[in-house]
């Protein structure tokens, strides 16, 4: 005599100790909330990943392909997913209060929002180097693709959030509609 498998909220039982903050933190810094839910291989999994594509990205473009910026000139979406990551791109905002209020980034271009260039006329030659065409031009491919990784890091991160506050999902089996339900255990002969 056999005993029935213990049903999947039996099997598994997850503390997620405080949903809300367990989510700020996997968004402040990826993977962190699993780690305050001693979810350890999942965090360090998230972190490792997300944070290596980021990073990756980052490094492809040379820092330049974070950067917040919504002016008349240039609304950059892209950043709406790269924030996605919290923290790691949280320097972009700060660059880009800097450069709106003082006109200049703070310590160099890192994360700073491109220099503006004229419709018409033409950049003086030190201020192509930090324009968007001069970033395009220097870096070609490599600009698109380091904005791509960072996009897919702060994408995979909002999933790592939800993991964080909503825990792991559980699939239950689906009743097929023709079959008639069980009624119990039934000897077989």
């Amino acid at each position: 005599m056999t005993s029935a498998p213990p049903s999947s909220e039996q099997a598994l039982e997850i503390d997620l100790r405080d949903p809300p903050l367990a989510a700020l933190l996997a968004w402040l810094v990826p993977g962190l909330g699993h780690l305050y839910q001693r979810r350890y291989a999942k965090g360090v999994l998230f972190m490792v990943c997300i944070l290596g594509t980021y990073f990756f990205g980052l490094a492809l473009g040379e820092g330049k392909v974070v950067y917040a910026n919504w002016t008349a000139e240039e609304h950059r979406w892209q950043y709406a997913l790269q924030i996605g990551v919290g923290l790691p791109a949280a320097p972009a905002l700060v660059q880009y209060v800097a450069v709106r209020n003082w006109g200049k980034p703070i310590g160099g271009y890192f994360m700073a929002p491109p220099r503006p260039t004229p419709a018409f006329g033409r950049l003086p030659p030190e201020e192509v180097v930090d324009s968007l065409p001069g970033w395009h031009e220097r870096l070609n491919i490599r600009f698109e693709l380091g904005t791509l990784y960072t996009m897919i890091a702060g994408l995979l991160n909002i999933l790592a959030i939800y993991d964080a506050f909503a825990g792991p999902a559980l699939s239950e089996p689906v009743p097929d509609p023709k079959q008639p339900p069980d009624e119990g255990d039934e000897k077989k002969t």
